[in-house]
């Protein structure tokens, strides 16, 4: 975490020399004795008008000026939450008194900002139009004749009446992020501060450009001021850190200095309410995000405490049933940028979520809007505003972000941002998992009817995060293989009970089974009404936190008779049931072979839909890799059963244990699966037809590197060590699929030429082994790798632990075997190829096992 900037402006702010002003003169806090005027807010109550110093009280060298030579008759004014004031190129803020000491956020976004090129494969989010570069609580309190900026943190806390609040306080001390000297006093004792610099030079807590900021070529543009907030664009030019993070990026080496570049940047700064939402405790076995506190106020120790993130909604006089109408709804403004053609299909994904929130006992509780034509004083980029953003991008993809109340969880802003290419993504994954299910999507381009419910899709998901949500990873394993095929359930239920699942499209479900059309796309599903239900549904005289946890627990027993309503998002622990992209995996073995059933028929729509007269071939070769993807997710899934569990969060008063090993029969057809169908060459994938129009000798490699993405998932050390820690805790030991019955089974999978009378090896069979030997160098003999690079996007990340010494050794007795079996399979090989290969190999294994210092 950076250390904020403390900034000391009193020497930089110089009061500008102006003709009278129109508000009258002040040398001084005016004494409250006469009636505020219009736009000026009443101090707050018990607020003295001058206020005693905590810390030194000194000003500036000449004190404040008379308030018409600092706010001069040319200066332009906007009145709300503060008075803001631009003279010049100076920015005045005159902060009234009963705004010293309110909790407020700052919300900075791009207005304007240079996106990477497209063509530069280093290139990832931010520097977009909208894109969020920070976000910060502040607070401005009065010492004497100076303004103090700080930024609190509410991640301690202990209730005010108790003894322990004193030490809770003692030890928040809040990180000054500003000194401002008054420049002026204005009517009721408004101070009026220069915050110029504020917006123009690297204050951390507001640089658009994490960097050194040029305030000779940064200024200050349009303002505004509402009752609640204010807004500020300026246009921030400087050189990016080399540590590059929003607004900056490090030069590629060899190309010299980073280049300067310039953004238009647009602050919020919002008041954050006066009455706090009442905050929900967050629960494990319910996806939401949260905010995290820790309570010092328990008598034994301090107490960890999550509350969801979740928009404020509170019931009206209005009602339609046993409905009632919010007193505020949740808008999405749809983006103006955004192609026409989309547009509805956006809108339309909004309103998707209303029958969730129906669900909480709201009507028509989230809409979608276009902003206010002709309305100069709204932007997209005001806090208030949530906005489906869209984006010139070539990235595959979209986000949903959220900005919360940091002190209760509370929902201010929800905009999600839609990368333009996720279009293209979208295509491909419906290619790749429902052309056999859908005709549409077997010729290029696809229909706008077919894309829109895409993208609808897309957009819900994310419209989803920030409604709260996370993802519901274990939704689609609720789902058993035959049930994702009946036209019955699909309709009623869908084909994942969640949209907030990494489910896609129904590729379990074949040609035969008469899904209809309409039924393939997810939507919101079972699991999304009942987490919004658990999340929004208002719990009548529960007035506090823990007041509400009798009935949200028993709301949460719903998850013993209904399993669809159970909730993880992580793969702790081996949970099967949490893998990504899979759909009807409560058996992985039987919808990964459905899949592969489809795979081979999808591989053969390829070249009619992609080659097209006067075309290049990239579709052709996006395609193509889109179903060998595909192939390789599937199989993948697979994997997770081998010392995978299932995973179930309880509180104390529900029976039974969390985690549950998979039994050994599971485990040992999965590998027996994988064998058959993943380790042997998938013969459908191989195709001249296309491989010899987008490159000339990649397919051997395509399809070995693919098989060894599963080999690798199979193999993770996490997986071998959990095998071993699972029969050492086993009540019956021998029940268990051990850690070396496994790597026996894979070996015997992989090798099972060598088994042979007469020994030969095709060139992918050969490419695959191969890869195996190098597989298992890498876990005897790893290379030191750096962590630097992970740490620095993810400053949490902490690495895997290195595989035990017990699992190296079995890796190591398994090559000594294959040497052997290597050994005597030689004299038998029937070409010179496979003898060759196979010399290769048991020189290989000895390097593996004998390595050279």
């Amino acid at each position: 975490m950076r250390k904020p900037l403390v900034v000391s402006l009193s020497a930089l702010f110089l009061a500008a020399c102006a003709h009278a002003g129109a508000a009258p003169p002040a040398t001084g806090p005016v004494a409250d004795t006469h009636e505020n005027q219009a736009n000026h807010a009443r101090p707050a109550a018990g607020q003295e008008a001058d206020t005693s110093a905590h810390g030194p009280r000194g000003q500036g060298p000449q004190g404040p000026k008379p308030y018409n030579k600092v706010i001069t008759a040319d200066a332009v004014t906007h009145r709300g939450m503060f008075i803001v004031h631009q003279v010049g190129e100076k920015l005045y803020f005159e902060i009234p008194r009963a705004e010293l000491g309110k909790d407020m956020l700052l919300v900075g976004r791009y207005a304007r900002a240079a996106a990477q090129d497209p063509g530069n494969p280093t290139g990832g989010f931010g520097q977009y139009g909208g894109d969020e570069f920070t976000e910060s609580t502040l607070r401005w309190t009065r010492e004497g004749n100076r303004i103090i900026l700080t930024s609190p943190s509410f991640s301690i806390t202990a209730d005010t009446t108790l003894s322990v609040y004193r030490a809770v306080q003692s030890s928040n001390y809040a990180p000054v992020v500003a000194v401002l000297d008054v420049a002026a006093w204005g009517p009721d004792s408004a101070a009026v501060v220069d915050v110029t610099k504020l917006y123009t030079t690297s204050v951390s807590q507001f640089e658009a450009i994490h960097g050194n900021i040029d305030a000779k070529r940064s200024y200050v543009g349009r303002t505004l001021a509402f009752p609640d907030n204010v807004e500020i664009e300026a246009t921030q030019t400087g050189t990016p850190s080399p540590s590059g993070g929003p607004g900056g990026r490090s030069a590629p080496q060899g190309r010299g200095q980073t280049p300067a570049k310039s953004v238009l940047a647009h602050w919020s700064l919002v008041r954050l309410p006066d009455h706090p939402m009442q905050r929900r405790r967050w629960d494990e076995r319910v996806g939401f995000f949260s905010i995290r506190q820790v309570d010092f106020g328990a008598e034994q120790g301090s107490a960890p405490r999550q509350y969801i993130a979740r928009w404020r909604l509170e019931c009206s006089d209005r009602h339609d049933g046993d409905l009632c109408y919010p007193k505020k709804q949740i808008v999405y403004y749809v983006d103006p940028a955004t192609p026409e053609v989309w547009k509805p299909w956006i809108r339309k994904a909004i309103t998707d979520w209303q029958p969730a929130f129906e669900a909480a006992g709201f009507k028509d509780a989230i809409v979608a809007k276009d902003p206010p034509a002709g309305d100069t004083t709204w932007s997209a980029e005001d806090v208030r505003h949530t906005m489906i953003r869209w984006l010139p991008s070539t990235i595959e993809n979209a986000v949903g972000p959220h900005v919360s109340d940091p002190r209760t969880g509370e929902v201010l802003n929800g905009s999600v941002r839609i990368f333009q290419n996720v279009v293209q993504l979208a295509r491909d994954w419906y290619f790749a998992q429902a052309s056999q299910l859908d005709p549409r999507a077997r010729r290029l381009p696809m229909p706008d009817s077919l894309m829109g419910r895409l993208l609808e899709f897309v957009v819900a998901h994310e419209i989803g995060h920030t409604i709260g949500l996370r993802h519901d990873q274990i939704g689609s394993s609720t789902y058993p293989a035959d049930s994702v095929r009946s036209p019955t359930w699909v309709h009623e239920m869908g084909s994942s009970p969640s949209i907030m699942d990494y489910s896609r499209f129904n590729y379990v479900a074949q040609p035969g089974d008469g899904i209809a059309l309409g039924d393939i796309i997810p939507r919101i599903g079972p699991y999304d009404k009942y987490a919004i239900m658990w999340g929004y549904k208002p719990i009548p005289g529960a007035n506090t936190p823990d007041a509400e946890r009798p009935t949200l627990e028993r709301w949460i027993a719903m998850q013993d008779t209904i399993p669809w309503y159970r909730f993880s998002e992580r793969n702790a622990f081996g949970d099967y049931g949490t893998m990504t992209e899979a759909v009807g995996d409560a058996d992985p073995v039987k919808s990964t072979g459905l899949g592969f059933q489809n795979l081979e028929r999808v591989v053969g729509y390829i070249s009619e839909a992609a080659i097209q007269p006067m075309q290049d071939n990239s579709d052709l070769e996006d395609l193509y890799n889109a179903v060998v993807g595909q192939w390789t997710r599937e199989a993948a899934h697979v994997t997770t059963l081998v010392g995978g569990a299932t995973v179930r969060y309880k509180s104390g008063s529900q029976q039974g244990p969390v985690y549950r090993p998979l039994p050994r029969a599971r485990q040992v057809a999965a590998v027996k699966f994988l064998n058959q169908r993943v380790f042997r060459t998938p013969t459908y994938l191989i195709r001249p037809e296309i491989e010899r129009r987008i490159e000339p000798d990649a397919m051997i490699r395509r399809i070995n590197q693919a098989q060894e993405r599963v080999l690798g998932s199979l193999l993770n050390d996490q997986r071998m060590d959990r095998l071993i820690d699972t029969r050492a805790l086993a009540d019956h030991p021998a029940d268990t699929y051990s850690l070396d019955a496994m790597l026996g089974d894979v070996r015997h999978g992989i090798w099972s030429e060598l088994a042979s009378s007469k020994v030969s090896i095709d060139a992918y069979r050969r490419g695959l082994q191969m890869g195996y030997l190098s597989l298992l160098d890498s876990k005897l003999n790893p290379k030191p790798q750096s962590e630097s690079s992970a740490r620095r996007f993810f400053p949490g990340f902490r690495p895997p632990p290195p595989l035990s010494e017990e699992a190296k050794a079995q890796i190591r007795g398994e090559l000594t075997a294959l040497q052997a079996d290597v050994k005597r399979a030689i004299p038998r090989t029937a070409d010179t190829a496979t003898r060759y290969h196979l010399l290769g190999a048991q020189h290989r294994i000895e390097e593996i096992l004998n390595p050279k210092s």
